[in-house]
């Protein structure tokens, strides 16, 4: 029910130069990912831009991804939003749809209390039979979904994983000793994926397999034959990569680098921006320096 593999590909959403969504770069994207060690595709996840999506161009990108996915990964639908009611809606479209899961960020702005979460994620996770993906991310909602909240909520039958991206090692541990066996927890940030799987984490939401996946690909794989030291090597060598992706807000780098490899994906619609020179500069010479050493 809620095997969505190692390694998820938190997708951007490709735009024409008018910027609207362009539907033959994501799929010419989407083959990419899969060609490239993506076990699932998350569509509109922060990567995504969701803040500047319409609801109409999510559900269209969610039945889009689903239709040219064939059944070759499985998909993710982001559908959180800090309104429940409108969460509960777009996840049930998203639902009749087809897509295998849903992820739903903890609430922006609003910062809810811990009764607050729990009671907005339980609301939305029995709307749908589905398999629920919650995803911490205080940097960015402005609130941290607590240790014994979500232990709360896994105890709800689809609530299945948490995709953690507090950096926090400690809430990582205590999870995965305190939830019930089958959760899963992957890590938010790829520099952090080795060490969360050393301590039980199940995989991670990548923003660099765009770029490298095939070597995450890898290097996950290698740790779980207990090549743990040649894991760890493999690790090192991308952690530039890794950092390098997020020298400027995300996706604005990432969306740079897949150009750079001829996989054209547009530019962000404001309020992010483009790059700059001393941006694209060190991205490019990030991406000449790992394909040269490896």
């Amino acid at each position: 029910m809620n095997d969505f593999g190692r390694l998820i590909t938190a997708m951007v959403t490709p735009f024409d130069d008018e910027l609207k969504v362009d539907y033959e770069r994501t799929n010419r994207l989407i083959k990419h990912l899969v060609n490239t060690g993506t076990d699932t595709i998350l569509v509109c996840g922060t990567t995504g831009e969701p803040s500047t999506l319409s609801d109409e161009e999510k559900l269209s990108l969610f039945k889009f991804v689903v239709k040219q996915v064939k059944g070759r990964c499985k998909v993710i639908a982001s559908t959180g939003t800090n309104d429940t009611k409108s969460s509960i809606k777009l996840t049930q479209k998203a639902t009749e749809i087809g897509v295998d899961g849903i992820l739903l960020v903890t609430p922006y702005y609003n910062k809810p209390s811990q009764e607050g979460l729990y009671q907005h994620f339980k609301s939305i996770a029995i709307s749908t039979h589905l398999p629920i993906m919650l995803y911490n991310i205080p940097g960015r909602a402005a609130v941290n979904l607590s240790v014994d909240t979500v232990i709360r909520l896994s105890e709800i039958n689809n609530v299945t994983s948490v995709k953690e991206a507090s950096g926090n090692l400690s809430t990582v541990s205590y999870l995965l000793s305190n939830t019930p066996a089958g959760f899963k927890v992957y890590s938010g940030d790829d520099s952090l994926i080795l060490p969360i799987l050393s301590i039980g984490g199940h995989g991670v939401v990548s923003v660099a397999s765009h770029i490298i996946g095939p070597h995450m690909k890898a290097m996950i794989d290698l740790f779980l034959v207990g090549e743990v030291k040649e894991a760890a090597n493999m690790h090192r060598k991308m952690l530039p990569i890794f950092e390098g992706l997020f020298i400027t807000p995300n996706p604005s780098p990432v969306k740079y680098a897949l150009e750079v490899q001829g996989i054209p994906v547009g530019k962000v619609r404001l309020p992010l921006v483009q790059v700059n020179e001393h941006e694209a500069e060190f991205i490019t010479s990030l991406l000449n320096h790992f394909e040269k050493n490896n």
